[in-house]
């Protein structure tokens, strides 16, 4: 008997894109496997995407499946989206961004070959005219197999953003994102890949992240401490895995989200008190989980010192924040 093609589940969430939209769609529709459906929710735009979501739709109608609803963040039009999806792997694309047209077939393969539930591909950013302004390599020196229980260091060394991956359907049978909270990614997708046994990866940039120049610029604020909420969200998942003997890897884990993301973040608050909040509330944590200095001084992401591979600019921010000098940072910046 014939095996029926495994079919794979598209969330494009949509929210005020009407210059992008239809790039993001164009790259879906024309992926070179066909057995796929786009699932494409329009949160609440106030401008001229839902005009652009049903031209596709009517276009396309055995590809796209279009929804309307109130804006209630990205986590929701997520979670919205896998509600209603019917294929054997879940895939999310942002739709100001655009994909390869081989991304989904060579993840997918990987997936079958190797009985993965999930799958990794490397992203780079891109300007307006497709130009390439940075490559972020995923997971450098490893092989496309990934036995988790061998190479653990994967938890503590990967990007989690859920966008570059292929998901097995049944990793969401009990989660979804979180409504509500600012980096739903790194709440969810460490949970995620803690159900896992064997990850794939690919070297191919498949994933195109678009570098906007018409975006306001972000405001940041006390929404920064949804960081630290995530990695605790985490630790508890963990504590339950297969993987909770794994003690480097959590702390690991808890400097690099916890500690460097979470102070990339806040190098860019401006409000003087929320930047002493937030800094205390970063002491408090680090405190808690006992690292100290040298250990996030020391800390290793793919087998490189983390802070020696940062530009210079950083290293400074972060080593005085390290030195206890919050006074001269806020001269600085």
């Amino acid at each position: 008997m014939k095996k029926v093609p495994s079919k794979v589940s598209i969330i494009v969430p949509v929210y005020n894109v009407e210059n992008y939209l239809a790039k993001c769609l164009d790259s879906l529709v024309n992926q070179t496997y066909q057995n796929i459906e786009i699932l494409v929710v329009n949160d609440g735009s106030k401008d001229n995407s839902e005009v652009i979501i049903q031209e596709y739709a009517q276009k396309y109608p055995e590809k796209i499946k279009a929804f309307n609803k109130e804006n209630g963040g990205l986590s929701d039009a997520r979670n919205f989206g896998i509600d209603r999806t019917t294929g054997d792997f879940i895939g999310f694309v942002d739709s100001d961004d655009y994909v390869t047209p081989t991304m989904f077939e060579e993840m997918l393969n990987l997936a079958e070959k190797h009985e993965a539930k999930m799958v990794i591909c490397n992203i780079q950013k891109v300007d307006q005219n497709e130009n390439v302004t940075q490559k972020l390599t995923q997971i450098p020196n490893m092989p496309e197999k990934i036995i988790l229980e061998k190479n653990f260091s994967v938890f503590s060394d990967l990007s989690y953003f859920a966008c570059n991956k292929l998901f097995k359907k049944e990793l969401f049978n009990e989660k979804r994102f979180k409504k509500g909270a600012h980096f739903e990614d790194i709440q969810l997708i460490p949970q995620l890949l803690l159900e896992c046994e064997v990850v794939a990866q690919t070297q191919n940039f498949h994933y195109q992240y678009l570098e906007r120049t018409d975006s306001i610029t972000k405001t940041h604020t006390e929404r920064g401490l949804d960081i630290l909420k995530a990695v605790e969200d985490v630790e508890v998942f963990f504590e339950k895995s297969r993987y909770s003997n794994k003690r480097k890897e959590l702390k690991n884990f808890q400097i690099f989200e916890g500690v460097y993301s979470f102070l990339a973040y806040l190098a860019f608050v401006k409000d003087e008190k929320t930047f002493y909040d937030m800094s205390n509330k970063l002491g408090l944590f680090v405190d808690k989980r006992n690292i100290k200095t040298k250990d996030i001084l020391k800390y290793c992401r793919f087998d490189k010192n983390y802070l020696l591979s940062l530009p210079l600019k950083k290293k400074i921010f972060y080593l005085l924040f390290f030195a206890g000098q919050k006074k001269l940072i806020r001269k600085i910046i």
